[in-house]
């Protein structure tokens, strides 16, 4: 049995919008040839407090195999301009031939991102990074998505969450040692106090027994003299 004209029209309107999704799914990235006198700028109308996060890499021209490769010494320039703002500049970062850039859209508006290769870099030799198309940059651009540098920075989050639980428990060693110490300059405290104690003690006993000698000689020594003057 032939499908109805309505079932056709539906299968047509699902053909339709699964054409225009897939359409408007954004590509996460791109790549572009640039000279090094060249800048190139993408424009963003961002909501408030959206995250941008940038990824791009170099390639130089080989003029000997045609080919495009990495160029170490290659250096980029990234600016960002709020353009509803009077271009005012909110990133402005050079980097590496390879790299990575993040902001937020502090206010809404239309933001210019730009891109610039020392014009210095690569002009010689078997490398013509200078000449038009001698760059080759690949660019990925994640935007309102957090989810991304949660993922890479996972891994630094765990070092320093391990060292700030090294640095805890040393602490709580340097805690102990110092309980430690207290108690025992407690201990010898109480050592040295009972020991000057015994001394005090000592000496005045000491004191006595002298003092009981030394009288009980005088008191022989006086009857000594008294009975040899009444011989």
């Amino acid at each position: 049995m032939a499908p109805s004209r309505s079932s056709k029209q539906w299968l047509s309107s699902l053909l339709a919008i699964l054409t225009i999704l897939s359409l408007s799914l954004p590509a996460n990235a791109l790549y572009f040839y640039m000279d090094g006198q060249q800048t190139r700028c993408f424009f963003e109308d961002l909501p408030k407090d959206t995250l941008v996060v940038g990824n791009y890499k170099t390639e130089v021209l080989n003029t000997q195999s045609h080919l495009y490769n990495v160029d170490s010494s290659l250096k980029m320039q990234i600016t960002v301009d709020e353009v509803f703002d009077n271009d005012h500049r909110v990133v402005n970062k050079r980097d590496g031939h390879a790299g990575r850039f993040t902001f937020s859209a502090a206010d809404p508006g239309l933001h210019k991102i730009c891109l610039t290769p020392d014009s210095h870099v690569a002009t010689g030799g078997w490398l013509t990074g200078g000449a038009p198309g001698g760059v080759r940059v690949t660019l990925d651009m994640a935007i309102g998505e957090t989810s991304n540098i949660e993922l890479e920075d996972k891994g630094q989050m765990e070092d320093i969450v391990r060292k700030v639980k090294d640095l805890n428990g040393r602490l709580q060693d340097i805690r102990r040692e110092q309980v430690f110490q207290r108690e025992r300059e407690a201990e010898f405290r109480d050592q040295s106090e009972a020991t000057n104690s015994r001394v005090v003690k000592w000496t005045l006993l000491q004191i006595v027994v002298l003092s009981a000698a030394c009288a009980w000689q005088l008191s022989h020594l006086r009857s000594f003299f008294i009975k040899q003057k009444l011989t």
